[in-house]
Parts: structure tokens; sequence; C-alpha cells
């Protein structure tokens, strides 16, 4: 048995921080989207809808999101009972509908957005904007490798 494989690689400690850094950075968005009574995933949703007048179909919400189509249809729900979002039915397919802000979503995203982009700044200050836009790079190299590995390692 090769003994090399049971020790972890160089690069294994900075995946294990990067992980960290991730969950801490999502659960710092649960506390700060909080005082306006939004979970982040709600956040999102409100966010990717901002610059699509006409909607996003549930479909196209998850695949931004990075997330099940099943799992959108709670957030949707959720932000409808609240004013925040609403349906538009798809003219020729009554089974298809867009999603699209509301009024009071614009202005809560009016609201939220200045508090949230100062926040990202606060967060990131302890590195230089050039730093920021390389390390954007790797780390969009490594999403790609990542995917990679993770079709490698998935075919049986």
């Amino acid at each position: 048995m090769n003994t090399k494989l049971l020790q972890p690689g160089p690069h294994y400690e900075a995946m294990l921080q990067l992980l960290r850094t991730a969950e801490t950075l999502w659960n710092s968005s649960r506390i700060l989207f909080s005082r306006w009574d939004l979970s982040p995933s709600q956040f999102n949703v409100l966010n990717l809808l901002r610059d699509h007048t006409s909607g996003l179909s549930q479909t196209e919400l998850s695949e931004a999101l990075l997330t099940h189509r099943s799992n959108v249809t709670g957030l949707v729900d959720r932000l409808e009972e609240r004013g925040l979002l609403e349906r538009h039915t798809v003219p020729g397919d009554r089974r298809a509908y867009r999603v699209a802000l509301t009024d009071a979503g614009r202005k809560l995203l009016q609201e939220i957005l200045p508090v949230y982009y100062q926040a990202a700044e606060e967060v990131w200050s302890p590195m230089s904007a050039k730093r920021a836009k390389e390390l954007v790079a790797e780390l969009d190299a490594i999403k790609i490798q990542a995917e990679v590995i993770a079709q490698k390692y998935g075919q049986k």
C-alpha cells in the first residue's frame, strides 16, 4: 500500500481554510440579512432578479443559485408571501411562469445593497483590490479543476 496517499498533500490546508472561510462568510451573511428578516438565499433570489425586469424562470433561478429547482420553490413562495416578488404566467404555456421583483422588493434591495456592499468591502479590506482580482481568477481555476475531478471520481 502506498503510504503517501495516507497523508494530506501541501494543498489540503488551503482547501480546509477555504471551506472554513466560506462557512464563516455564509454565517455572517445570515446575521447581516436577518435585520431584514431574510436568509442569504432569499437575498440572492432578490439580487438575481434585480437586473431582470421581465423576470426569470424557476429553472433559471435554480441554475444561477446552484441549487435544485425544488429548493427555489420554497424561496419563491416565502418571498411572494411577503410581497417582494410575484409570478407572471408565460403566454402560450399555462404551466410556466416567470418570477419578478415587485416595487416592494426593489425598494428593499435599495435599502440592503449599500449596507451589503459596505460590509463586503470591510470583510475584504485586508486584501488589496489587485490581490482580490487575482484571487477571483485563482478561485475560478480551482472551481474548474474541482468540476473536472468530480467528473473523474464520479464515474463508475
